[in-house]
């Protein structure tokens, strides 16, 4: 079965996953566009936005891993777009444009229906109203035995985080402090929730954990095996 991961998905130092107030003019919120600098100035960055140029060491490696070996997207509904409640209509068809960089079967988690969206590239929205667990069967199912990559945002993330169903969990800690904003970590223990630091790797402009689930067996000081 094809895992659900979390890659590259960038905090503040203080948690955060986004500055507050996000809106259409800010949809990272107050000071969130500071998390992706690490990101913003690499090649894989450069590429997918069209130009040429960017930076080729470790934080430009990570950001090409996280696309490697990814069948199929979740994502929450505000990192599709800034509209709430139901569509008015269907002219919003997401932040990126006619070529979004996904190039996948990409689910959009909502309270209301919408019917599938095909972009350029190969990305096709799915728009998906019966919960979490329906969006990861039909991604994997979409992903034919490849990884699907959770996007965000971070009360998406937490919502699969405590039902138990990330696999792996990859952050960038950008280093600024948002000191308000959507917090990734609000209402989470993973340790008991049977979550283990694997690895941590500086990169030039962000720091990398990986978090994965523990397969020990053995319990966990107040967690579960």
């Amino acid at each position: 079965m094809s895992r659900l991961i979390v890659h590259s998905f960038t905090i503040s130092l203080d948690g955060y996953g986004a500055g507050p107030g996000q809106s259409l003019e800010a949809p990272l919120g107050a000071g969130g566009e500071q998390l992706h600098e690490w990101l913003v100035g690499t090649r894989f960055f450069m590429r997918m936005t069209g130009r040429e140029g960017g930076t080729t060491e470790r934080d430009d490696m990570t950001a090409e891993r996280s696309m490697a070996g990814v069948g199929a997207f979740i994502l929450g509904r505000n990192m599709f777009g800034p509209v709430r409640g139901p569509w008015p209509d269907e002219s919003w068809r997401g932040w990126w444009g006619d070529d979004p960089p996904y190039h996948a079967p990409t689910f959009v988690l909502t309270h209301h229906a919408r019917p599938p969206l095909e972009m350029d590239g190969g990305t096709v929205f799915h728009f998906v109203t019966d919960g979490i667990r329906a969006a990861l069967e039909r991604a994997r199912a979409a992903a034919s035995g490849r990884d699907v990559r959770l996007l965000g945002g971070a009360a998406t993330i937490r919502q699969y985080l405590m039902a138990g169903l990330v696999d792996e969990l990859h952050l960038a800690v950008s280093p600024c402090l948002l000191g308000a904003g959507e917090s990734l970590f609000a209402g989470l223990d993973l340790a008991s929730l049977g979550y283990r630091r694997v690895s941590c790797t500086a990169g030039e402009r962000a720091v990398f954990y990986s978090i994965a689930r523990d397969q020990s067996g053995v319990p966990r000081p107040g967690g579960h095996p």
